[in-house]
């Protein structure tokens, strides 16, 4: 699983730094988490085809967050897009895609469906992953997601070779979890095989602290959050319903998160110096993303 960084800036968008957007690839699959404005060209900079994209999953409709959607399907349609994009995002997400389809003129159409998350839970699974959406606490209706790989089977090939199995349709059954007979003998999947338990990616976008967002943490393998502000502006980051880079680095540190990695990062910022500082008193395995960033989970 693979997780390139988008867009880093929270309401505004510097020089240096696209609004927030991020993509996730995993086999087939391709998340983007989030559209702002801009995300095309930050797909196409990271080496990223629009068509890898499979499933959009927005965290809330703030303007930094979605504005670059409409973009992105007409492009989409005007390309080699054979995918049906499956839409998640909070209530009203269903809404706000019909209302930006009679907002602009489209001259061709993408097949999508969209789904509003009315509760915490598994959205999706594919064959190789699943998707949980667990709501936040932001000043309007804010969505994080834990996308977690399945368990897998890793082959046992001291023991294959010694009871002489040879490659092909009996290792499948094996990684199905079946045993097997080979020459009239029983070959246990316990023996012959062990499981790998699948990477968990946590995504935490806007939000204050709540039980969300432990939930969402909660032994990640990677962790990234939002972190509009350091402790200086705390008071600041309440107001508004933000996190700052201390108390991401807080939640990782108490969910038992093994990597932490912050973005969404106030204009007021010129590099994130103290944003990393501020989160490291907390959390040792802290970095700051920069637009562009890619994470191997």
């Amino acid at each position: 699983m693979q997780l390139t960084i988008l867009g880093t800036t929270s309401m505004v968008p510097t020089k240096d730094r696209n609004h927030y957007a991020n993509f996730i690839k995993h086999e087939t699959e391709g998340l983007l988490i989030d559209c702002g404005e801009g995300t095309q060209r930050q797909l196409r900079l990271a080496d990223l085809k629009l068509t890898d994209v499979t499933h959009l999953l927005i965290t809330h409709l703030h303007g930094d967050h979605v504005l670059g959607v409409p973009g992105l399907m007409q492009s989409l349609a005007s390309g080699d897009y054979t995918h049906t994009l499956k839409i998640f995002g909070p209530k009203g997400t269903e809404r706000f895609i019909a209302n930006l389809l009679k907002t602009f003129i489209f001259d061709k159409r993408i097949e999508y469906e969209v789904k509003d998350i009315e509760k915490d839970g598994t959205i999706f699974t594919t064959k190789t992953l699943k998707v949980k959406a667990i709501h936040l606490d932001h000043s309007v209706t804010s969505v994080g997601y834990r996308i977690i790989e399945n368990d897998r089977r890793k082959m046992n090939m001291g023991y294959l070779k010694k009871h002489n199995i040879p490659e092909g349709p009996l290792m499948g059954e094996l990684q199905r979890g079946k045993d097997i007979v080979v020459d009239g003998m029983t070959i246990l999947v316990d023996k012959a095989t062990t499981i790998v338990k699948g990477r968990v990616l946590g995504i935490i976008p806007d939000t204050m602290i709540c039980k969300g967002c432990y939930d969402i943490a909660k032994d990640a393998d990677l962790l990234l959050s939002e972190s509009t502000y350091t402790s200086e502006y705390e008071d600041k980051a309440t107001e508004h319903k933000h996190l700052t880079a201390l108390q991401a680095a807080q939640i990782a540190s108490q969910a038992g998160a093994k990597r932490l990695v912050l973005t969404h990062f106030s204009a007021r910022y010129k590099t994130t110096e103290d944003i990393e500082k501020d989160a490291k008193l907390a959390f040792e395995h802290t970095v700051c993303a920069a637009d562009l960033m890619k994470f191997k989970v």
